[in-house]
């Protein structure tokens, strides 16, 4: 299982990058390893501002529908798009090109919340 080093987690299995004050947000690999194979993911929530633990989208699987939980406050600037015609990108390359979406930090004392690369391995046991 791949938990790269450089992110933040959260115990909802959301990775976050940070860049200055922007974050990269996506789903990790063990969460899209549990969903099994995504067919579609649906953010509605581009330039609403949402605080920590609101739901911004959704990730749908064959089996079942997951909500997609904000790892910090801020304001959601972008979505993937290439996730609306190929949503399997989430399972093939989640760290990477399966991206969901980028926001602006709003509150970045709530980044010292969330998971190190160590303590999200050893929340799924990896």
């Amino acid at each position: 299982m791949n938990i790269p080093a450089d992110l933040k987690y959260t115990k909802d299995h959301e990775w976050l990058r940070v860049e200055g004050d922007t974050a990269t947000v996506g789903i990790t690999d063990f969460a899209q390893g549990e969903l099994g194979d995504i067919v579609y993911v649906e953010v509605e929530t581009i330039d609403d501002t949402l605080t920590q633990d609101e739901v911004f989208g959704t990730v749908e699987a064959v089996k079942t529908v997951s909500d997609l939980f904000l790892p910090v406050s801020g304001t959601i600037t972008e979505f993937n798009d290439a996730l609306a015609d190929t949503p399997e990108l989430v399972n093939s390359d989640p760290y990477g090109d399966g991206w969901m979406i980028k926001m602006t930090i709003e509150d970045a004392s709530q980044l010292e919340g969330l998971l190190s690369a160590e303590a999200y391995q050893e929340l799924v046991g990896a």
